[in-house]
């Protein structure tokens, strides 16, 4: 499983290595899926970018945690009536998948990585969160990785939430939770044991140690190598980036 933001790419450019170790995994026949938390875009959307940056990767190759939501809700509830916060794309996801979207008495709210996050929105979640309305976020991320910096993610929406009405999300789908596990399992078929997360975030890709897989550190996207050593999280394996982790491979 591999982070896209901060460990693939980053903005609209690849990261040292990233074809480099595509390259070695088609070789050698290993399988892969691109595993993200951020559930602003959908599979397709990712495909298309991935593909204009100069590899060639198809829609089902593609797994956020927005449609790991949609995997959850159908298979471990009876919410089919939603509101959601997000962007045009994730309630596309949300409408392929058989959910009606509606502020009239849903069933559940979630959150989910909004670019398009408007006051009224966020009112209205906090209204039904305050009412004891289900909650359910998609990840836990608190920035996103850009190429001048950070933008908040839906951890800090979590926090204006918790703030407002004293309740977190009752569920959270995205890494280091299991239930993105679970999905993937379902999805691919392969054993937690044939399974390994690469990725840039100790709290997020890391902390999926706890599941059971195995854990891979780039230090090319949000953590610095001093963070690794005081973090609670820790990877099994360490590298600059996908370049050095592919020579790692090979030797």
């Amino acid at each position: 499983m591999l982070d896209m933001d901060g460990t693939f790419y980053l903005g609209d450019h690849l990261l040292p290595g990233a074809l480099e170790f595509m390259k070695y995994l088609q070789e050698k026949g290993i399988d892969y899926l691109f595993l993200t938390n951020n559930s602003s875009k959908h599979g397709g959307i990712y495909a298309d970018k991935i593909c204009k940056m100069g590899f060639d990767v198809d829609e089902s190759k593609i797994f956020t945690s927005g449609e790991a939501t949609t995997i959850y809700l159908k298979n471990k509830t009876d919410y089919r009536s939603i509101f959601l916060v997000g962007t045009p794309a994730l309630e596309e996801e949300f409408i392929e998948a058989g959910f009606n979207l509606t502020d009239k008495q849903p069933d559940a709210a979630v959150l989910g990585f909004d670019t398009t996050l408007t006051y009224e929105k966020i009112w209205k979640l906090c209204d039904l969160v305050r009412e004891g309305l289900p909650y359910i976020a998609t990840h836990p991320d608190f920035n996103c990785p850009t190429e001048t910096g950070f933008m908040p993610d839906i951890g800090s929406f979590i926090a204006l939430v918790e703030a407002s009405t004293g309740r977190r999300p009752d569920v959270i789908i995205g890494k280091p939770h299991n239930y993105i596990v679970e999905a993937v399992v379902e999805k691919t078929g392969f054993g937690l044991d044939e399974i390994a997360m690469i990725g840039d975030r100790l709290y997020t890709d890391i902390a999926l140690g706890k599941t059971g897989i195995m854990t891979i550190l780039v230090l090319s996207g949000e953590t610095k190598v001093e963070e690794v050593q005081t973090s609670e999280f820790q990877p099994d394996l360490v590298f600059r980036d996908l370049a050095e982790l592919t020579k790692h491979l090979k030797q």
